[in-house]
């Protein structure tokens, strides 16, 4: 399981608050799987110098045609910011049509538990799934 480890972009302030998004996507078809991981490295190269970023790593399941994002920020702001700058803008517009499903999650932590561990994480994401399922 390729894993893109946790990325320092930014240094957080000592005592401040971090917002934190993980998400899970799993795309349609294993032909997918090399562009969206492509894609995704292209993303990643963003994030590394994305104002406002305090932190991401990347897992890709490419046989499960899975791939996991977490990430924290100084603000909700700065993240939806990078998400609609260049590259990534294009990038989550231009795989639409390959996602067979997407589950994001947001929660906020204080800067010294960073960086969030993917176990944290993915039971987050868990219980987001969890609840989108049952309010669908």
């Amino acid at each position: 399981m390729p894993t893109l480890p946790w990325v320092t972009p930014n240094p957080a302030p000592p005592h401040g608050q971090a917002v934190v998004m993980a998400s899970r996507f799993e795309v349609r078809s294993l032909m997918d799987v090399p562009r969206f991981f492509l894609k995704s490295l292209a993303a990643w190269k963003q994030v590394r110098s994305a104002p406002g970023a305090y932190g991401a790593s990347l897992i890709a399941q490419p046989t499960k045609r899975v791939f996991y994002t977490l990430s924290a920020w100084e603000s909700r702001d700065a993240l939806y910011a990078y998400a609609r700058a260049e590259p990534h803008r294009s990038i989550m517009t231009g795989l639409r049509a390959t996602m067979r499903t997407s589950t994001f999650t947001f929660w906020d932590v204080p800067v010294d538990q960073l960086p969030i561990s993917w176990d944290e994480a993915k039971r987050r994401l868990a219980e987001q799934e969890r609840s989108d399922a049952a309010a669908a």
